[in-house]
């Protein structure tokens, strides 16, 4: 069924911008909530931004919010990453659930409907100079 691959991540200089791509293939995005989450080493892993590709609401983290933008077009979603730090250094991850999972309530926030959601393997961001 639906699979998610990242690709982007690489090395980038404290201020410098990056671009990540999630590329969904096996079924559509319609229906879907889509999140992107990091993971450094020693951290907990952190729900980043999302996008609800049934209506296009989207949600940041106050850590990236004015830097990070996430966007969606066909069966892809992006996060644009601008002005860079060396805290953004992490693994970062796509990730999938079923939008109706936001009409649940009692939820502890956007982010944690992807407990059970689909995963893809992660790309490498790494700021330093």
């Amino acid at each position: 069924q639906l699979q998610l691959v990242e690709s982007g991540g690489g090395l980038v200089q404290p201020g410098g911008f990056l671009r990540l791509s999630c590329v969904a293939s096996g079924s559509s995005l319609g229906h879907y909530v889509v999140g992107w989450f990091r993971r450094a080493p020693g951290k907990q892993r952190e729900g980043v931004a999302l996008i609800n590709n049934v209506d296009g609401t989207t949600h940041y983290a106050d850590s990236v919010k004015g830097r990070f933008t996430i966007s969606n077009a066909g069966n892809m979603v992006f996060l644009q990453m601008n002005s860079l730090k060396p805290e953004d250094t992490a693994a970062y991850y796509c990730a999938a659930e079923d939008a109706g999972f936001l009409d649940r309530g009692g939820y502890d926030g956007p982010f944690s409907i992807f407990e059970g959601g689909i995963w893809g393997q992660g790309t490498q961001v790494t700021v330093s100079s």
